[in-house]
């Protein structure tokens, strides 16, 4: 699943939907433009069949990929990471709850000014009617008072697409993985292509000067300029894409990453 946001029956699916979403590249090129990753070492947790690691990879970025449960090798490696990693990049992962005890954790893989990237559905877009069990979540973690921006993340919605060869394949991969609701979607399509919306939920690590010439508040809120208006309360940049800050707090939730004696 973490490759993509949705959970697919067979990598057959998944090799077809990764091929319709977002092909124009977007998500990868925001990565770099809130990290950098290219020529950096960056950590990719919880990383699926690996397509978003080899992505990175291709671009020039030195990459350690991790998928979850780790075997005791694999534990051992991540546990080499603590306090090195230019960039830890978190894909659509079920355990990247805000302020969960695993994005602490990957938080902690960071050298001084490292940046963390944790990548979500933004939602409010033309796939949303079609993943109704995440609207409410996906409303309530990105909002300003919401649990990451209160917790010193910013975010960045990537506004893309999921684009399709012909109206025949959007029937046939949409109905596949959404049954009647991806036929409705198929059916009501003018362009062969639904609107897609991703949000990357964005922080610097204490202690250091991020390459971007941000310092490293992992707690701080307020980094950039906000509004009051509307429920993302988000400030639109020169891109077409949003950039936002916020306040409060949240709670524990998911689990450790690596041995309590590398920590």
């Amino acid at each position: 699943m973490p490759d993509l946001s949705i959970a697919l029956p067979s990598g057959a699916l998944e090799e077809a939907f990764l091929r319709i979403v977002d092909p124009e590249g977007k998500l990868p090129a925001a990565l770099e433009a809130l990290g950098p990753v290219v020529d950096r070492d960056v950590v990719v947790l919880d990383c699926g069949r690996g397509f978003r690691a080899r992505q990175l990879a291709e671009m020039g970025a030195r990459v350690a990929a991790f998928e979850f449960p780790l075997c005791d090798a694999a534990s051992e490696e991540l546990a080499g990471w603590v306090g090195r990693a230019d960039a830890v990049v978190v894909p659509w992962s079920e355990m990247a709850a805000p302020g969960s005890r695993f994005l602490a954790e990957a938080g902690a893989l960071l050298r001084p000014g490292g940046r963390l990237l944790v990548i979500h559905d933004y939602g409010r877009d033309d796939v949303w009617g079609l993943l109704p069990e995440f609207r409410e979540r996906d409303v309530a973690w990105s909002q300003r008072r919401g649990p990451f921006l209160g917790d010193g993340f910013r975010i960045r919605v990537i506004h893309c697409w999921w684009a399709f060869e012909s109206i025949e394949q959007a029937r046939e991969l949409l109905s596949t993985v959404f049954g009647p609701a991806g036929v409705e979607a198929a059916e009501k399509m003018r362009r062969l292509r639904l609107q897609y919306s991703i949000a990357i939920y964005h922080r610097s690590a204490p202690g250091g000067e991020d390459e971007r010439g941000e310092a490293g508040e992992a707690g701080a809120a307020g980094e950039a300029g906000e509004t009051g208006a509307g429920a993302d309360s988000a400030v639109t940049d020169a891109a077409g894409e949003t950039d936002a800050a916020g306040e409060t707090d949240a709670a524990d939730a998911a689990a450790g990453l690596v041995p309590s004696s590398a920590r």
